[in-house]
């Protein structure tokens, strides 16, 4: 039984997904605050996290970017915001999923499905070690670093790059880039795919242009 926990300062909102997620089967805890939420990720392991952006205390993006220092947890974000760059900033600190409010509960609970199916199927084959120039990528301990210093890379971004590195001179839309890391039925769109790679470029330094922008079309790495 997939444990859940759920972190919101709204007692309806979690309410309402707690009783959608157990008609699912899955094993609930609700809190309502960031700090209870980093608190129980030390001791306690969940399968998947369900955050509210906006909350006292210790908000949403806080609560991720600590919880993320020990767990790679699958966080999805609630947000009432949803612009490009409370998106971006999700994403940058960790997040695999965001949802705007107001939300669909049966829509929340097919993306909980998704993404814990991807996190358990663990998509990214281990095979070993990918140097090209400068960039080494160790698949067996999913660490990426460029001139010997490694970076810091979300699960995401570790996934996209693996994934355009392995099909090196190949272009790939961005449906194949949604299919390949997120999973078939995900339901976001392509922008999330342009997100990621805005952020994998930034990390990426003086090796930002070996992910080629192919208008119109997608991407492909090409060194």
């Amino acid at each position: 039984m997939p444990r859940i926990l759920i972190v919101d300062d709204e007692p309806d909102i979690a309410a309402l997904i707690s009783r959608y997620a157990e008609r699912e089967g899955y094993e609930v805890t609700s809190l309502g605050d960031g700090i209870d939420a980093v608190e129980i990720c030390s001791r306690e392991s969940f399968d998947m996290i369900i955050m509210d952006a906006m909350m006292p205390d210790m908000d949403g993006f806080t609560a991720c970017r600590k919880i993320r220092e020990t767990s790679d947890t699958p966080i999805l974000m609630l947000s009432a915001r949803g612009t490009e760059f409370d998106k971006l900033f999700g994403f940058e600190v960790g997040v695999d999923d965001y949802v705007t409010k107001p939300f669909s509960p049966k829509e929340l609970m097919a993306r909980i499905k998704v993404i814990l199916r991807r996190h358990c199927a663990d998509p990214v084959k281990k095979s070993g070690t990918i140097k090209i120039s400068g960039l080494e990528i160790d698949t067996l301990g999913h660490n990426v670093s460029i001139d010997g210093n490694r970076l810091e890379l979300t699960a995401k971004e570790y996934a996209v790059l693996l994934y355009l590195v392995k099909n090196k001179g190949i272009v790939l839309s961005r449906d194949q880039i949604l299919n390949e890391v997120w999973g078939y039925e995900y339901f976001g769109d392509d922008r999330t795919v342009d997100w990621q790679i805005k952020l994998l470029r930034s990390k990426l330094g003086d090796y930002r242009g070996y992910i080629h922008t192919i208008r119109g079309v997608g991407y492909k790495f090409e060194a």
